[in-house]
């Protein structure tokens, strides 16, 4: 099972590194149903794992100039602030309830991932070139949003951060996925703060095979167009939320 968990880090930093997001989402259900943590101890070790996976791979779209720092770091900042907050509120939940709410947001991973972005790469990015006010009053809401989730289910929120920089901040695409790394990173860690302490030397081992995955990713999204990619994923998501939902159903009863 080790093993099996080992290569599925791979896929999980493939998927990331060629959607700038989604792939994160894998880490929580591989560290609980196939290496065996409990699922604090997955939520936390998840950020710590999506944190360095987005930095290298957010590292290599920065050396290909695909980073909106500016965007990044006005979101970021207000999604590190609903991470913290997050991170506190999971306290208060039981694991099924956590991996239930996880579930959904998996759901809400594949409703994004359905919808096809493509058309959004010709977007001129005047938004992101804007006033710092007029980045401030539209990233906030979302910033917030997406740090409350990864403080609560250790998901890094790229497939919510995308759309967000495409549809809002106006970034192409290309671009967004590379600032969506650099925020996820941001992000991660400041949800993980303040968690419990875990299998350090699994995680380390974990992350190494997410990153070079990531970087094949990186290097893959030249090459594999990204709709069908998304749609497929989106599937896989939608059968991962169902098998998880079924499992911890008896949380409600």
């Amino acid at each position: 099972m080790t093993f099996l968990g080992l290569l599925l880090a791979v896929f999980m930093g493939l998927a990331l590194g060629l959607l700038g997001g989604g792939g994160s989402i894998l880490a929580v259900p591989i560290l609980v149903y196939v290496l065996g943590f409990s699922t604090k101890e997955a939520v936390a070790a998840s950020l710590v794992i999506v944190g360095l996976t987005s930095m290298f791979g957010a590292a290599e779209h920065w050396r290909k100039g695909h980073v909106k720092l500016r965007v990044a770091l006005v979101f970021g900042s207000f999604a590190a602030a609903g991470a913290y907050l997050g991170a506190q509120l999971a306290e208060f939940l039981s694991g099924p309830v956590q991996l239930s709410l996880f579930a959904v947001v998996m759901l809400g991973a594949a409703f994004f991932m359905f919808r096809d972005n493509e058309s959004d790469e010709d977007n001129k990015d005047s938004f992101s070139h804007g006033s710092t006010g007029r980045l401030l009053l539209g990233l906030a809401a979302p910033g917030l949003g997406v740090g409350v989730l990864t403080g609560l289910v250790g998901v890094g929120g790229g497939f919510l951060i995308v759309p967000a920089l495409v549809l809002i901040a106006e970034v192409p695409m290309e671009t967004a996925v590379g600032t969506s790394l650099l925020i996820i990173t941001i992000n991660s860690f400041a949800g993980y703060l303040g968690k419990a302490e875990m299998q350090w030397g699994l995680m380390a081992l974990f992350t190494a095979l997410a990153v070079a995955g990531s970087f094949a990713g990186t290097y893959l999204a030249r090459l594999v167009p990204s709709g069908a990619l998304q749609k497929a994923f989106a599937v896989f998501l939608v059968g991962m939320a169902v098998f998880i939902l079924y499992e911890n159903w008896g949380a409600f009863l």
